[in-house]
């Protein structure tokens, strides 16, 4: 019996401090338009698995953070957008010329989508980092040893645009 009531009162206080340490949370307030900031650009060299030539594969990672969580598209909306090309993920690239950064057309597209950021539907503020993958086809490149840097913006579902950052530069065909 004496342990029981031991085990109850143990169980009880758990209880209390749990509801106590709920408490004390408050809930962060984004804008409901998403707000990014630059983190960080990687690239590394790969193949391509069917031509076998050498791209450029950059990553860029933001930092987010949005009010009403609604950042990217699951695999049944992308098949709706896809076909507006209203891409949620949007990359302008600029290349170095005579020290001076110009907008670059690339061949391929660069924007893109990205996956659903909250998995559930109720609305509610989120922050993270947000990772994008860009493979260039260089073999066409204008110039080797080409420096470039890239503008990125964001949008969420309900078409709100976020703030546009640059990254820093990067080096682009190398080999």
């Amino acid at each position: 019996m004496r342990l029981y009531r031991n085990t109850l009162k143990a169980s009880l206080l758990f209880l209390i401090l749990g509801v106590l340490l709920a408490s004390c949370y408050k809930e962060p307030h984004f804008d409901l338009t998403p707000i990014i900031s630059f983190n960080s650009i990687t690239k590394d060299i790969r193949l391509d698995q069917f031509s076998g030539a050498k791209k450029d594969s950059i990553v860029i990672t933001i930092n987010f953070q949005d009010g009403d969580g609604d950042l990217g598209y699951n695999s049944d909306e992308v098949g709706k957008v896809v076909q507006r090309t209203n891409f949620n993920y949007v990359v302008k690239l600029f290349r170095r010329v005579k020290g001076v950064y110009k907008e670059f057309n690339a061949l391929e597209t660069l924007s893109g989508f990205f996956p659903r950021l909250k998995s559930d539907i109720n609305p509610g503020p989120i922050e993270g980092k947000l990772s994008y993958r860009i493979s260039l086809e260089t073999s066409f490149w204008p110039v080797k040893k080409d420096t470039v840097k890239f503008e990125v913006y964001i949008k969420d579902r309900a078409g709100n645009k976020s703030n546009s950052v640059e990254s820093t530069p990067v080096i682009i065909n190398e080999f």
